[in-house]
């Protein structure tokens, strides 16, 4: 039932599974991920990024068939907890982004100015993608860690894959 509703407000299907147009998997323990969100929460007027967390039930579902050829080109072992490739993960219209694709993919749908983060991919994707590895593996340094994910707002559930699924 959940997927036919999906599927009627312009749900893409990926591995027989749909998903929304715009679903941004991330850390739902790392604070930086978390203010990422809240970020993208408050910069997307529209209300069309859906979200979960990695950690959750609904991720943790669609994550092996998701991600099966991105992972085995980068040799990811699944419970993997410092594997930073998939630290944030962005499904746009059906198509898998990692990385700092995926964080340049997310500014890009936010509009301007946010939308002028696109200049970075003038950067080799190697490049990007180190400094986002760098970034993601010192995150909970810098920016520190949660014990449990965050709980969404009543206004913001239906926003979270992983509370607005049955």
């Amino acid at each position: 039932m959940q997927q036919v509703a999906n599927n009627a407000q312009g749900a893409k299907k990926i591995n027989n599974q749909f998903f929304p147009e715009r679903l941004l998997l991330f850390d739902g323990v790392c604070n930086l991920c978390n203010r990422s969100v809240q970020f993208i929460i408050r910069h997307d007027r529209e209300a069309r990024f859906k979200f979960a967390a990695l950690q959750s039930p609904y991720a943790q579902k669609i994550l092996p068939g998701l991600l099966q050829q991105e992972a085995n080109k980068n040799n990811y072992r699944p419970g993997a907890e410092n594997d930073n490739l998939f630290s944030a993960i962005f499904i746009l219209r059906g198509k898998i982004y990692t990385r700092s694709t995926a964080v340049i993919k997310v500014m890009a749908q936010l509009g301007f100015p946010w939308n002028l983060m696109t200049v970075f991919y003038i950067l080799p994707g190697i490049l990007r993608d180190r400094l986002y590895a760098y970034i993601a593996s010192h995150r909970y340094k810098w920016f520190g860690k949660k014990d449990h994910c965050m709980i969404p707002t009543p206004q913001l559930r239906q926003r979270f894959m992983d509370i607005a699924a049955p």
